[in-house]
């Protein structure tokens, strides 16, 4: 159940990323409701998706979004208008929706780390 859960977690955020991007003129006013759906939905994917397995990739997919995410991606639009700017928005979001994932992540691993008595492997 908390696999459907997560899973669907998942794939709401990646739309609502994408189409909060691809749509963010319109919704400008919603633009805080927005973001706090995505923070809510990575935690929710932060919480039931990740086993310990799935920590090291994760992370490092988390920090390479978060650095494409710093990126001055509506530079773009110099060449195609407004490519860029809507890419910059999806980025934006999914930014939004991976960070808080990646934070609980983050910080379980290194709650498990800490906790294990040196000498010992965690598991």
């Amino acid at each position: 159940m908390d696999q459907t859960i997560g899973s669907w977690a998942f794939i709401i955020g990646v739309l609502i990323a994408i189409l909060g991007g691809i749509f963010a003129p319109m919704l400008a006013e919603q633009a805080a409701w927005v973001t706090l759906v995505l923070v809510i939905l990575g935690l929710i994917v932060g919480f039931l998706n990740i086993g310990d397995k799935e920590i090291p990739g994760f992370l490092m997919a988390a920090i390479a979004l978060m650095l494409v995410g710093s990126a001055d991606l509506e530079i773009i639009d110099k060449v195609v208008a407004p490519v860029g700017t809507y890419l910059a928005s999806i980025v934006a979001n999914i930014v939004a929706f991976v960070a808080p994932a990646a934070l609980i992540v983050a910080l379980l691993e290194v709650y498990r780390l800490a906790s294990t008595p040196k000498g010992t492997t965690a598991k």
